[in-house]
């Protein structure tokens, strides 16, 4: 299948799946939303298939990991373990995706811009404080993953300054998404509940887990 009609079919089910949030069909979402990660998997393994290395398994482990995760936050409502697993293994997931980043950037020869440092620690340190206080047991956990998903922004910047521009700005752009995600999800959780915060949240993770593996597929085939 090439690669726009494998975009297309994401984008489909993305769609029904948004329509199940906004319908509040709980069938729906859970037939479609581990489809999602699952496409993305097909579509990176047949589009890279004939290339080799470490940058496959680092993104193919990000993925993985991430499916696990929607997995366990589709009962988060249930308990306050499943939010924390899920938390847990999206956490390693960002670690994957940092590895991939960091070892791009080494591969492409960026220095460090620690220009990009003050605006991520700034995002950090304003979403944190708005947040607190947190629940009891949630406090160390969600500073934790701040810090990581932080970082895996942070050196999402410098995919800006790789060789292959299409490929950096997409997988810059995935990041942004999934920081935008994350951002809201929290403020739903732990501040103030609204509306469209999970129309909000599965769009920009559905785009941002599309734009970084299509970003990775770009920069890994023209390696």
């Amino acid at each position: 299948m090439k690669r726009d009609r494998w975009i297309i079919l994401y984008l489909a089910i993305l769609a029904v799946h948004l329509a199940g949030i906004f319908l509040n069909d709980e069938l729906i979402q859970v037939l479609t939303k581990p489809l999602l990660v699952i496409l993305l998997v097909l579509y990176f393994l047949l589009r890279t298939k004939v290339w080799k290395g470490q940058l496959k398994n680092w993104v193919l482990a990000a993925l993985f990991f991430s499916w696990a995760g929607d997995i366990l936050l589709m009962f988060q409502e249930k308990s306050e373990l499943f939010f924390l697993s899920g938390l847990a293994v999206f956490l390693a997931a960002q670690l994957f995706y940092i590895v991939f980043f960091h070892n791009i950037r080494i591969r492409e020869r960026i220095k460090g811009y620690w220009i990009f440092l003050p605006v991520v620690m700034i995002y950090y340190i304003a979403l944190i404080t708005f947040l607190s206080p947190f629940p009891r047991k949630m406090g160390l956990p969600v500073r934790v993953y701040g810090i990581v998903i932080s970082i895996m922004f942070l050196l999402a910047l410098h995919m800006l300054f790789i060789k292959n521009k299409i490929a950096g700005r997409l997988m810059m752009a995935g990041a942004l998404l999934f920081i935008i995600s994350d951002s809201v999800l929290a403020i739903n959780r732990f501040y103030n509940q609204f509306e469209p915060a999970g129309l909000i949240v599965m769009l920009t993770y559905g785009l941002a887990q599309l734009l970084i593996t299509d970003g990775a597929i770009n920069y890994i085939r023209k390696e």
